[in-house]
C-alpha cells in the first residue's frame, strides 16, 4: 500500500489521479474471442481454415470440445482484470447429438450454451458470421460471388446471424456487436474489381434488411488490405467498408482492424479521423508482423498509441467498441489470451495516466520543446504499482503471479489432450 501511495502522489504531481483511472478502466469491457482456444476451427465443419488467415503451431492443448473450450475460457477469465465480453463465430455453433444445420439455417437455440456460458459469468455477447472455412465458398468467393446460389446461400447466413445478435442482445441485456467480414477476394489481378463489390454491396444490404434494434445489435463492416491467396484483390478494402458504413451509419457501424491495413499505416491515427464523423466505431486489437499474422497482442508503441487515442477521443464513453482478434498455435492457448488482453488493458491504464488536458494545452499554445519533454518524463513514473493495485482490486494476480497458474492447468488438463 505504501509503494502505491508513493506512485498515487508522483502521478497527482504529473497531474492524473490514478483512483478515477482505475475506477474507470474497471467498468471498459474488452471483448475476448474465443478462437484463439482451438485455433479458429469452430464446430460445425471439420475441413481447413480458409479465407486468407492461418494459425500457425502445434502447441498441445488445444480445444477441440465445447466443453473443453469452455474450461478453457474459464481458466483465462480467472486470470484477467476488468470487465469483459465473449466474442463468438458462428462456425461455434453447439448442436444437439446427430443434429446438424448449415450456416443459412443456424438459429439462435444453437448458442443457447454460449448465452448461458456468458450469463454465468455476467458478460455480454459479441457475434461473428463465419464466411470462410466451408464447402459453399466458391472460387473464394461468399457475398461477392457472381453465382447467385452461392451469393444467396450467404446472405441468409449473414441474416440469420443478425436474428442470432438480437437474441444475444436480448438474453444479456447487453448491446452485441455483429461484424461482417468476407475474405473474398483474387489471386492474380482481377478484370473486374467493379463488379464483385457491386455484389458485395448489394448482400451486405439484404443482410441488413433483416429486422433489428441498432439500440442492441451494431453490425459492422470490417475491412483487409490483402489475405494468402488474396494478394491481388479483395472486395471489401478499407475505402469499400469505411464508405458502406458512412453511407449506412444508421444502421450500421466502421470496424477497424489494426492488422488488416499496410504496414505503413496506423489504426491510431484513424481513430479519431472515423470519431470526426461516426458517432461509434468497433475495434479488433491485434499485432500485425509483416502482414495480418494476428501475433498476440504485446504492451508495444501502438498498442498503447491506440489507447491513447481511444482514451484522449472519449471512446470509453460507449463510442469504441473493443475486441481483441488473435491466434497463435505455437504457445500455450490460455497464456495467449491472458497477455493480449492484459497488455490490452495495461494500454488503456496507461493511456487514463496520461495529463491529456495538460498535453493537449501544451500543443495548442505550439509548446513543442515541453510537450515533447513532458510525454518522455511520463514514461518512467511507477505505471507497474498503479497496474499491480488495479489488478488487486479486480480480484486478478498480478504479473509474476499468474503464469503459475498457466503452468499447472497444463501439466493437470492440457497435457492430457493428444
Amino acid at each position: 500500500m505504501e509503494r502505491y501511495e508513493d506512485a498515487r502522489a508522483q502521478y497527482r504531481a504529473a497531474g492524473a489521479d490514478t483512483e478515477l483511472a482505475m475506477e474507470k478502466l474497471r467498468h471498459v469491457p474488452i471483448s475476448l474471442h474465443c478462437w484463439q482456444g482451438d485455433d479458429v476451427r469452430g464446430f460445425d465443419q471439420d475441413g481447413p481454415l480458409t479465407g486468407g488467415i492461418q494459425a500457425t503451431g502445434n502447441y498441445l492443448g488445444r480445444a477441440r470440445t465445447p466443453e473443453e473450450l469452455f474450461q478453457d475460457l474459464e481458466k483465462a477469465l480467472s486470470l484477467m482484470p476488468g470487465t469483459k465480453k465473449l466474442n463468438v463465430h458462428a462456425s461455434y455453433a453447439i448442436f444437439s447429438p446427430g443434429e446438424h444445420a448449415d450456416r443459412d439455417r443456424i438459429e439462435p437455440r444453437h448458442f443457447a450454451e454460449w448465452v448461458a456460458f456468458a450469463k454465468k459469468h455476467g458478460m455480454g455477447l459479441d457475434f461473428n458470421p463465419t464466411f470462410f472455412s466451408h464447402r459453399r465458398v466458391k472460387d473464394g468467393l461468399t457475398l461477392s460471388s457472381p453465382d447467385e446460389e452461392t451469393r444467396r446461400f450467404w446472405v441468409e447466413h449473414g441474416r440469420a446471424c443478425i436474428r442470432i445478435a438480437s437474441y444475444f442482445a436480448e438474453e444479456t441485456g447487453i448491446p452485441c456487436v455483429m461484424n461482417i467480414w468476407t475474405g473474398d477476394g483474387f489471386k492474380d489481378i482481377p478484370a473486374d474489381r467493379l463488379g464483385p463489390r457491386l455484389r458485395y454491396r448489394q448482400s451486405i444490404d439484404e443482410i441488413l434488411a433483416e429486422p433489428y434494434d441498432f439500440g442492441k445489435v451494431k453490425p459492422c463492416v470490417e475491412s483487409k488490405v490483402f489475405g494468402i491467396g488474396v494478394e491481388s484483390y479483395t472486395a471489401g478494402s478499407g475505402e469499400f467498408a469505411l464508405l458502406y458504413a458512412a453511407e449506412n451509419k444508421h444502421r450500421c457501424i466502421p470496424l477497424m482492424d489494426n492488422g488488416h491495413y499496410h504496414p505503413t499505416e496506423l489504426v491510431s491515427d484513424k481513430i479519431p479521423a472515423l470519431l470526426s464523423f461516426f458517432p461509434e466505431i468497433a475495434l479488433h486489437v491485434t499485432r500485425p508482423v509483416r502482414w495480418d499474422s494476428d501475433h498476440v497482442v504485446r504492451f508495444d508503441d501502438e498498442t498503447r498509441e491506440i489507447a491513447k487515442e481511444i482514451v484522449r477521443c472519449g471512446g470509453l464513453d460507449g463510442r469504441v467498441d473493443i475486441a481483441l482478434d488473435f491466434f497463435d498455435a505455437s504457445i500455450n492457448r490460455i497464456a495467449a489470451w491472458t497477455i493480449g488482453f492484459r497488455n490490452t488493458e495495461k494500454a488503456l491504464l496507461y493511456a487514463l495516466l496520461q495529463p491529456a488536458a495538460e498535453l493537449r494545452e501544451l500543443q495548442e499554445e505550439s509548446r513543442f520543446t515541453e510537450l515533447l519533454a513532458r510525454q518522455e518524463e511520463l514514461k518512467t513514473l511507477p505505471f507497474g504499482t498503479v497496474w499491480e493495485c488495479y489488478c488487486e482490486r479486480c480480484g486478478a494476480p498480478a504479473d509474476g503471479e499468474w503464469f503459475t497458474e498457466i503452468r499447472k492447468y497444463e501439466k493437470e488438463v492440457l497435457s492430457g489432450r493428444r
